[in-house]
């Protein structure tokens, strides 16, 4: 496919991104990204906006509530994605903490940033710290109750993320169930979010899948490329990629687990890599431009997924930028569309703006907070480090999905 007959559909809705209404509960087809900030040479926040424009998205994602950034985008009317990061979540659970963590950290932002979602904690379901999961829900609830005593709740919904590692199996997608385990945490959470319309967020990445066995995962399947696809044996449609194959395979255990089909999935992270170590088959710059202007074309094109055709699928692409200081396989620090200098990272067929500088100067407050709350110095990323140590073992429940 040519992706340079996405870009101008893709700067045309940048152009409309002032006019474009949506909601924390409605999908609209615009691209989110997630705005990574494990790095020391990004540019400055307020040399980031013209190169989101530039790829014409209208959401970002971020994994704290950075203020600069926040402030940056005042007044631009793109959407924001916050997240509290996962070693506030047991500070959070008291309520008392969590009304001073939304008063310093959203309530000064809005209404001129449009924060539109706080995720709590990231992929917490999926790890082994016994606290963090017994606090996920409570933390989720005392952050809600803060939204609605401030008037705010109708703004902002509160959330979290998950690895597809929740999932116990995920082919075929009517066949979708979450692990036994995590019900008791993932039945109330459900139906907080039913009571509330706030989305259910996915971390979905099928480079892992072909990385693992590329000779029976076709690379075509993963791209979004043209290909027979495969078709569920239990419901009878084709999925032409793992993408929508995977996201039905959570809409189905939701629906398991006892939330009908009225909660929202979202992909609050996909991507892929466009350079990797020896080992990391597939992270190539052909094919991260192949994935990423693919999947951004099937979201300009407001496209669903074979069990739910009419819905718009809400979609953060991972990463805005290539993160020089994450840890792990080369792949980690090459997810971006862009270089640290504002240069893409691989042809996308736009000409990206020109930065000032390479790197966020002066005391920009990166992740710090208000350093008159009780929570100062919590706000930066916490586990939000790699990609790959969250979602090796999803793999292994992909692999029949060719």
């Amino acid at each position: 496919m040519a992706v340079h007959s996405l870009i101008p559909f893709l700067l045309s809705l940048s152009s409309l991104l002032p006019t474009i209404s949506s909601s924390s509960s409605t999908a609209s087809p615009v691209i989110g990204i997630n705005y990574g900030q494990v790095a020391n040479n990004l540019p400055s926040p307020a040399e980031v906006l013209p190169l989101v424009r530039s790829v014409g998205a209208g959401r970002l994602k971020l994994y704290d509530t950075d203020p600069t950034v926040l402030r940056a985008f005042a007044g631009t009317n793109i959407e924001f994605v916050v997240g509290l990061p996962d070693q506030l979540v047991p500070k959070i659970r008291d309520p008392a903490a969590a009304l001073s963590w939304v008063k310093t950290n959203l309530q000064p932002h809005i209404p001129r940033t449009k924060i539109t979602a706080v995720t709590i904690g990231n992929e917490i379901l999926s790890g082994n710290n016994t606290l963090l999961i017994q606090s996920l829900i409570p933390a989720i609830q005392s952050v809600h109750s803060a939204l609605v005593s401030l008037n705010l709740d109708r703004q902002v919904a509160v959330t979290t993320a998950h690895s597809l590692t929740i999932l116990s199996t995920s082919y075929p997608p009517s066949a979708g169930a979450f692990r036994r385990d995590l019900l008791p945490y993932i039945s109330p959470l459900i139906n907080f979010l039913n009571k509330t319309r706030s989305p259910f967020l996915i971390n979905a990445y099928p480079f892992f899948a072909y990385k693992a066995d590329p000779k029976r995962v076709s690379l075509d399947y993963v791209l979004f490329e043209p290909s027979a696809g495969v078709v569920d044996s239990g419901t009878g449609l084709r999925y032409r990629n793992m993408l929508h194959a995977q996201v039905d395979a959570v809409v189905t255990a939701i629906a398991a687990a006892g939330g009908g089909k009225t909660v929202e999935v979202r992909v609050s992270e996909t991507g892929w890599p466009s350079v990797g170590d020896e080992d990391e088959i597939g992270a190539t710059m052909e094919n991260a431009r192949r994935y990423n202007g693919n999947l951004m074309k099937m979201v300009a094109e407001g496209k669903g997924t074979p069990m739910q055709p009419r819905s718009p699928l809400q979609v953060y692409v991972f990463a805005l930028f290539n993160e020089n200081m994450k840890p792990g396989p080369a792949s980690e620090r090459h997810y971006g569309l862009f270089k640290p200098d504002g240069t893409l990272a691989y042809d996308i067929g736009v000409s990206a703006p020109t930065v000032n500088s390479t790197t966020s100067g002066g005391d920009d407050g990166i992740g710090r907070g208000d350093e008159n709350s009780p929570l100062f110095g919590f706000t930066s990323p916490g586990s939000y480090y790699t990609v790959y140590s969250a979602v090796v073992s999803e793999t292994l429940n992909n692999f029949r999905l060719l």
